[in-house]
């Protein structure tokens, strides 16, 4: 059905059908029978494809990246669509408008787009409460959020862990940044499985130069020394560009290593436009989808042959297939977003089941 309808959303603007396709799965998420029916046509429930990683289960290892749900606004819905975990935001200390519009352009012909939003988003003041149907469930059974047993305690199928994804405001200087994610984390950090430090982001000036090692070293000490004196004790990520050289990696994973991060998102968005008609080459933002795929592969491989920590792959994710190459690779978990524009809601689903028809092939209980 979804090949019917994409030839009249990309008709729309590629952020205006966005919105629509955003709306429509909240609203479906919100009443009972079409939250069931989602659930009904799109999860795959198996064992053989629960994921342990950062002392969370995860039900299948196939994620939503962040960017899509910004604001939390349409957990209920997504949750439907198989995914085994949401990435929420970037969520910003401050609402925050974003760059000017047009900011989102699509490249069909190379199954990618190209954003330059600049974390739009309305502050992390306005994240929902409850933020999910689950933390709504745990908060009424008294059992707390998240709980870092909790979800291993549930065995709940329709379970779906939450990450929240955390950056800086524009205006906000580099020698403020530090102390801005800091209180970003906690305030999301009582809301999350998983929160996520962005600094890999193209479209906020100098956002990159924090993953440089001083810097870097600086922001996460703050974020960890925040988090090591809280409860529960919630899992920080960092998500990495696909533009840094080995030397740059080592540097982010000395870091990470180094104050106890506890894995990697490899990888964001890339200013690279190898591969794109010239008529492209000059649009803002970072490029994502089928050019960035074997980049981000090459650092998924790396970052794991160098660090014991956990790496979630993401970019040019479309198939079963382009999963399992990023499993393989090294990845414990993997996100997709612009695959999803591409292929529809079932994207998730068709994920799942392929990586399913790979474990019967080759008689295994498990593929990560």
């Amino acid at each position: 059905m979804y090949k019917l309808i994409r030839p009249l959303l990309f008709r729309l603007d590629a952020e205006q059908a966005h919105g629509l396709t955003l709306n429509g799965v909240r609203l479906a998420g919100q009443f009972p029978i079409t939250n069931y029916l989602l659930r009904k046509m799109f999860a795959v429930n198996d064992e053989r494809l629960a994921v342990e990683a950062f002392g969370l289960r995860f039900k299948n290892p196939v994620g939503l990246a962040a960017g899509y749900d910004k604001n939390g606004v349409a957990i209920e819905g997504l949750s439907g669509l198989g995914f085994g975990h949401i990435e929420v935001g970037t969520v910003t200390l401050k609402p925050q408008g974003g760059n000017p519009k047009p900011r989102v352009y699509r490249v069909p012909r190379a199954g990618a787009v190209i954003n330059a939003m600049g974390f739009p988003n309305r502050g992390v003041a306005a994240l929902p409460h409850p933020l999910s149907p689950r933390e709504a469930l745990l908060k009424q059974s008294g059992r707390g959020f998240p709980g870092e047993n909790s979800r291993r305690e549930r065995g709940d199928s329709e379970s779906i862990v939450i990450g929240i994804n955390i950056g800086k405001n524009k205006d906000t200087s580099q020698d403020r940044a530090a102390e801005e994610y800091a209180e970003l984390f906690r305030r999301v950090q009582g809301r999350a499985d998983y929160v996520t430090v962005n600094v890999s982001s193209p479209n906020t000036p100098g956002l990159r130069q924090l993953q440089g090692r001083a810097r870097l070293d600086e922001l996460l000490r703050a974020v960890m020394m925040v988090r090591d004196g809280l409860t529960p004790r919630v899992p920080v990520l960092v998500k990495i560009a696909p533009d840094l050289s080995e030397v740059e990696i080592d540097d982010v994973l000395s870091v990470a290593e180094d104050c106890r991060l506890d894995g990697i998102i490899a990888t964001n968005t890339t200013t690279s436009r190898e591969g794109l008609p010239e008529s492209l080459a000059k649009l803002p933002g970072g490029l994502s989808g089928r050019p960035l795929k074997a980049r981000a592969t090459e650092v998924i491989r790396y970052v794991a042959r160098h660090t014991r920590l956990p790496v979630i792959g993401v970019g040019g994710i479309a198939s079963a297939e382009d999963a399992l190459e990023k499993l393989r690779a090294g990845a414990k978990l993997i996100q997709v977003y612009t695959g999803l524009a591409y292929a529809g809601p079932g994207l998730a689903r068709e994920i799942n089941l392929g990586l399913l028809r790979v474990c019967e092939l080759e008689g295994a209980q498990s593929l990560i």
